[in-house]
């Protein structure tokens, strides 16, 4: 005699009585990996053979499903500037450190391969102090000489012959300021440096405001990478444009490295969102409260940026979407 049941929702006829376990294994299931309810109770594993089924029995039978495919581990490629290939996408600087060795520390924590180094002059009357380069090798991180401090082409100019004569350095990082409160990039003073620059040799890495054009422009005459501002130096503020510095990504060939305005670790994984290449910081980590850990934050920071922005974000929604698929539901 046929037997009518409803099985999560749908009527079936089945050929005659049968078990809970008899009708799981007609329809291919393995009871260890499914629940099952009959007239809203749940059927314990150990009674799936006694349990007979009637005609007007009502069966839910459920699982574990998940809520999209396995993820799988974005394919990225290095860093490349001028040539040279980086690991590490985070950039960081060597300077208001407490001292030598805390810097050196934190630029371990890090896991940064290259530093912005200033070119100062010579203490004449202390010649055994400590220097920078007894306490970070630069057989094993990449000098960047940059101009900190520079305020006109000509200072920024004559300040990378001097960092070149000193240790050979061509990949350089030119800042020319336009003013002591802000100390934002002038643009046409670096425009101008840049294009002197490449003639005489130099790979040059940019710092420059977040305007698409100007940053485009650099490009064309020549700059290696291009690095804007997220917020003014050693202010902290986060990205101020996201906007803009998108607009750089989106066009620019070489790559685009935000540099100064990172205050903490959401800061620079915001950026690395954005899509940026990389991220230049000294301050956020040589004046935090513990520079070694922060730089270590900072190393997941960059790490995590590049993998949300690789793996691509969901888009944003006005209302509220259900995680768990609503097909199936009980």
């Amino acid at each position: 005699m046929a037997v009518t049941v409803t099985i999560n929702g749908e009527t079936r006829e089945l050929n005659g009585p049968v078990s809970v376990a008899g009708l799981l294994s007609e329809m291919g299931l393995d009871p260890a990996k499914i629940a099952v309810e009959r007239n809203l109770e749940v059927v314990p594993k150990s009674q799936y053979q006694e349990i007979a089924l009637a005609t007007g029995d009502r069966l839910e039978i459920v699982q574990f499903i998940g809520g999209g495919d396995e993820p799988g581990k974005p394919v990225d490629k290095p860093l490349v500037i001028a040539g040279r290939s980086f690991r590490s996408r985070l950039i960081v600087g060597t300077g208001k450190y407490k001292s030598y060795a805390q810097n050196a520390a934190a630029l371990r924590a890090s896991g940064a391969e290259m530093v912005t180094v200033a070119v100062r002059r010579v203490n004449l009357t202390d010649n055994a102090s400590e220097k920078l380069i007894d306490f970070i090798d630069p057989k094993e991180y990449t000098y960047l000489p940059n101009t900190a401090g520079c305020f006109t082409a000509e200072d920024a100019i004559r300040t990378l012959r001097l960092a070149r004569e000193a240790g050979g350095w061509t990949l350089v990082k030119l800042e020319v300021l336009g003013d002591k409160k802000t100390l934002y990039p002038n643009m046409i003073e670096t425009l101008r440096a840049t294009e002197l620059l490449i003639k005489e040799g130099f790979q040059v890495m940019v710092y420059c405001s977040d305007d698409p054009l100007l940053a485009k422009r650099l490009e064309e005459i020549g700059a290696c990478a291009i690095m804007p501002l997220a917020a003014p130096i050693g202010s902290g503020l986060g990205v101020q444009n996201p906007v803009g510095i998108r607009m750089i990504i989106e066009e620019a060939k070489v790559p685009v490295i935000v540099d100064a305005g990172v205050g903490t670790a959401s800061d620079a994984a915001i950026a690395m969102e954005l899509g940026c290449d990389g991220v230049l910081m000294n301050t956020a980590i040589a004046e935090a409260k513990d520079p070694v850990l922060m730089a270590a934050a900072m190393r997941h920071a960059v790490e995590a940026g590049r993998l949300a922005y690789l793996a691509g974000r969901m888009p944003k929604k006005r209302y509220a979407d259900p995680s768990s698929p609503i097909g199936g539901l009980i």
